[in-house]
């Protein structure tokens, strides 16, 4: 009898240890919570989670102001995809790829989808009394054509005559600069960027100035500065108003 216990005993020990064997371990997870503040116009977009269409409002395409609050659970190993997409065309805008140990860079995600340029950053426009300019840039593709290993670069506005108007130290690729404000002096004279390399008067890439004509709007002028090459030759253009869309 205490043979056939011992037995028993010993056959069911060798069976739960194979079962924790056969068994893997659970895996680690996270909660990811992605805030999503964004503004599309006049596209209609819509955002997917893997490939399903996430719902905002109801609707599963949006224009305009966008806002919504994504929570979902990561195992580690895994990546998440996030698209954005033309919802009439179906073609891809940006994409993210949002794993287990990357979650917190994308604690907000803010984006600008507009005519020829989508621009991943965030910006309030700003209050400009009547009869002021007031202006804001931003350098998104800055290094593209020029290879600048520049992270940002000094900008000078001024009239045709040269008066200064504003200067901004630092203009780089993630965020709009601190609004700069002047009088209002005309509604047909443009005004001049002169861009250079940080703490400087020299030009960010090159020896030529780099001298960009700018539309001036009373009120608030929020610039997206674009490297381009235009017949083979590279040039900077300050052609896309944020202001326009808000």
């Amino acid at each position: 009898m205490n043979k056939f216990i011992t037995l028993l005993f010993f056959t069911l020990l060798v069976s739960c240890s194979d079962n924790n064997v056969m068994q893997p371990f659970d895996k680690s997870q996270k909660p990811a919570e992605v805030n999503v503040k964004g503004y599309s116009k006049p596209d209609v977009i819509q955002l997917r989670l893997n490939g399903t269409p996430i719902s905002i409002n109801g609707n599963t395409s949006y224009t305009n102001k966008i806002e919504t609050e994504l929570d979902f659970v990561l195992d580690e190993g895994e990546t998440d995809r996030l698209g954005i997409y033309n919802n009439e065309t179906g073609v891809e805008i940006a994409h993210y790829n949002i794993t287990y140990n990357n979650i917190n860079d994308y604690k907000t995600l803010n984006f600008f989808n507009l005519p020829g340029i989508f621009l991943q950053a965030s910006t309030v426009k700003p209050q400009v009394n009547l009869g002021k300019v007031g202006f804001e840039f931003i350098f998104p593709n800055l290094g593209e054509y020029s290879g600048t290993p520049l992270a940002n670069v000094r900008g000078i506005l001024k009239r045709e005559n040269g008066v200064v108007l504003a200067e901004f130290d630092t203009i780089g690729k993630d965020s709009f600069t601190a609004v700069k404000i002047y009088n209002y002096f005309s509604n047909t004279a443009p005004v001049y960027l002169e861009l250079y390399k940080p703490g400087t008067l020299d030009p960010y890439f090159g020896s030529e100035m780099i001298r960009i004509k700018i539309k001036q709007d009373m009120g608030a002028n929020l610039i997206v500065l674009q490297e381009k090459m235009e017949n083979g030759v590279l040039t900077v253009k300050g052609e896309i108003d944020v202001a326009d869309y808000l």
